[in-house]
């Protein structure tokens, strides 16, 4: 089964259309995409990066006995945490446009101050307007809105501990852990998002089994600017997995 995780200020949603995506493409799935409700962790208390990691990889295992992540940006750093606490759960893994984490820890508290004031928007701000100056970032201002941003304000609690919970700066530096995953990882990125590009080809070879491919003409929001290709992509890898 395939679980989908969304992106920071994201939604299950976002992944309507997945499924019929990839089985347009020739792979059929042992059922629905599962598109998960990451907010719902954050909920009712705070949940720090490595208890989110054991906490969805526990939860999977009850029902899945070879799960397949597919994770998106935010989500993509939060799946790195699930494959390093249960390596051994997962059949394989595709990483979109994620970080693997700030090496320095004068970095981590410069991110930890950005999203402390995030957070404060998300918060007490303005809806419309903390959703606009979230999309006017650069490395999200060339790509695709996403729609529905708005029915988010009844979650924004959790949203706002998001960025505090799961800020880049609450995270460890994952490259050393990212040794004992050992399940296929296929780590996609889009060729003008520079910054996660070279990310991307930084962390692959700490992967036992990993390989980077680019999507060119795409920005940071690979699964939405160029759809078609990121299904196509996607299933011609898992089904090149299948065959070995």
């Amino acid at each position: 089964m395939i679980w989908a995780l969304h992106g920071a200020v994201g939604r299950p949603a976002d992944w309507l259309g997945l499924s019929d995506a990839l089985r347009a493409h020739g792979l059929p799935l042992r059922g629905e995409v599962r598109r998960l409700d990451l907010w719902r962790f954050l909920d009712c208390c705070p949940m720090p990066l490595s208890q989110f990691g054991d906490t969805l990889a526990s939860e999977i295992a009850r029902v899945d006995d070879e799960p397949i992540l597919i994770a998106y940006s935010m989500g993509g750093r939060l799946a790195l945490h699930a494959l390093i606490a249960r390596p051994e759960l997962w059949k394989a893994a595709v990483i979109i446009s994620a970080h693997p984490g700030l090496q320095e820890e004068s970095e981590r508290a410069v991110r930890r101050a950005q999203d402390a004031i995030w957070s404060a928007r998300a918060l007490k701000g303005d809806w419309r307007e903390f959703l606009e100056q979230w999309q006017a970032q650069s490395v999200l201002a060339d790509g695709p809105a996403m729609p529905d941003r708005m029915q988010l304000k009844d979650r924004r609690t959790s949203v706002a501990r998001s960025f505090v919970d799961w800020s880049l700066g609450a995270q460890q530096d994952l490259r050393p852990q990212l040794r004992a995953v050992s399940c296929p990882v296929l780590w996609l990125s889009g060729a003008r998002d520079e910054k996660f590009t070279a990310l991307a080809e930084e962390v692959v070879p700490f992967f036992q089994n990993a390989s980077h491919q680019v999507l060119e003409d795409c920005g940071h929001r690979v699964p939405w600017e160029k759809s078609e290709a990121f299904a196509g992509v996607c299933v011609q890898w898992l089904e090149a997995l299948a065959e070995k």
